[in-house]
């Protein structure tokens, strides 16, 4: 038997590395439904949580099937999904209540009622956010309460824009934008050796590696390689990016143009797939754009426009090419990257199933129609935890944003919350029987 929280350790001269291990044969039960714990009874699989942002909403016409149920037609924005399809669920029809609540632009009262289900205080959301609710009752057991990662180096707006986690009443919580940074967060304390990529944090726990994976079974060693590979991978990754993504980020200019935006998305999601399989943490939050987004796309073709721009023009300026065509390509690629970490979840085992068996993963936008504003038929999509969620449907729920909370809280998580601002229901249609 292997204890879940196992780290490879090893001291250099000047600092020390820690890595995690992911889910192994030898840490579970006989049947892979739990953790051994040599008391017979074993510890039930952990539940994670993932909340992902997306800003300036969605073009309803190319995300929102319109058939119901589980032979619904895949839009064009969706279309990443294809592979993915029985692993999620498309919840439309939600109101967002407590965007009416109190003032702001359209985006940062929306923001706020959908991040905490509270009023924008004029500095802040009002409340703590959903993450950090589920923080508070699934996260004193791991190392990290919860993580804060970004994508966007955005500079644009206040607090609210740039922010989707909030510990409390305007009391935001950063999102990690620097790969480097949450590398030598998650990996070891920050040596030179490896914090300028010259030196791998594997030099440092290879001793302890041998000495752990003499007692594993074949099949667990082979596990435990091909995850000590996909950290050298993370970083050769994050040492191929330009040097100033190393740094601090600079203002950038009003355009919102991103430096190696695609790539740092990527590395920052397998980043999150360590964390949360090696049990660093259970709750995360990701923000691949801000709220209002400004960023341009320069690798789809769309360079004319800002993203929040093609949410309120007509038609591309200087042509009469139709701007939500722009939106539709934003939105799609945004669901790729989504995509694309939901199946590093899968690819893991654990237990009898995978992780993404036992992670839930909610994809959110402060908006319905962007456009308009909308905070009305909000959709959302809702991945992973299959035994309780009723993924590979398209479901209409007539409710709020907090009953959707509520009932990813207790009825999927299980960590029952006495109840939730705005949630006046159980969403009972999204649930597996």
């Amino acid at each position: 038997m292997v204890k879940r929280r196992a780290f490879l350790k090893g001291m250099s001269a000047s600092g020390f590395a820690t890595i995690g291990l992911p889910p192994l044969q030898a840490m579970f039960n006989s049947h892979g439904t739990a953790y051994a714990d040599g008391a017979g009874k074993g510890t039930p699989v952990e539940s994670r949580f993932v909340f992902w942002f997306n800003g300036n909403g969605v073009p309803e016409r190319f995300w929102i099937p319109q058939e119901t149920g589980e032979t619904y037609v895949t839009t064009p924005c969706l279309a990443p999904l294809g592979p993915y399809r029985n692993e999620v669920q498309i919840i439309t029809g939600l109101d967002n209540a407590a965007a009416k609540i109190g003032g702001g632009n359209g985006h940062t009262n929306s923001m706020s009622g959908l991040m905490a289900c509270a009023g924008y205080t004029g500095r802040g959301a009002g409340a703590a956010s959903f993450d950090q609710v589920l923080a508070g009752k699934l996260g004193d057991r791991s190392r990290y309460r919860s993580l804060q990662l970004g994508v966007a180096n955005e500079s644009f707006g206040e607090s609210m824009q740039r922010n989707m986690s909030w510990v409390g009443a305007n009391r935001p919580l950063a999102p990690e934008l620097l790969p480097h940074r949450l590398f030598d967060r998650l990996f070891g304390q920050r040596e030179l050796g490896w914090l300028e990529r010259q030196r791998s944090v594997l030099d440092v726990v290879r001793a302890d590696a041998k000495r752990f994976t003499e007692r594993l079974g074949a099949s667990d060693k082979r596990r435990v390689d091909e995850h000590l590979s996909s950290v050298r991978d993370l970083e050769r990754a994050i040492s191929s990016l330009p040097p100033q993504d190393a740094s601090t980020p600079a203002a950038p200019s009003d355009d919102g143009d991103m430096r190696d935006y695609p790539r740092i998305a990527k590395v920052q999601s397998d980043l999150l797939v360590s964390a949360l399989c090696t049990g660093q943490t259970r709750v995360a939050s990701y923000m691949l754009t801000k709220c209002q987004s400004l960023t341009r796309f320069p690798w789809l073709g769309h360079t004319l426009l800002r993203h929040h721009d093609y949410t309120h023009y007509k038609h591309v300026p200087g042509g009469s090419v139709p701007a939500v065509w722009g939106l539709r390509d934003i939105c799609r690629w945004h669901v790729e990257e989504f995509a694309y970490l939901i199946g590093r979840l899968r690819s893991v085992p654990e237990g009898d199933g995978t992780v993404l068996d036992n992670t839930s993963l909610l994809f959110v936008h402060e908006h319905a129609e962007g456009n308009d504003h909308k905070n009305t038929g909000l959709s959302v999509l809702l991945a992973g935890n299959k035994k309780r969620n009723r993924t590979g449907t398209h479901t209409r729920a007539l409710g709020t944003i907090g009953d959707l909370y509520l009932t990813i809280a207790n009825d999927i998580l299980g960590v029952g919350l006495p109840g939730y601002a705005t949630a006046s229901r159980r969403l009972t249609e999204i649930l597996r029987t």
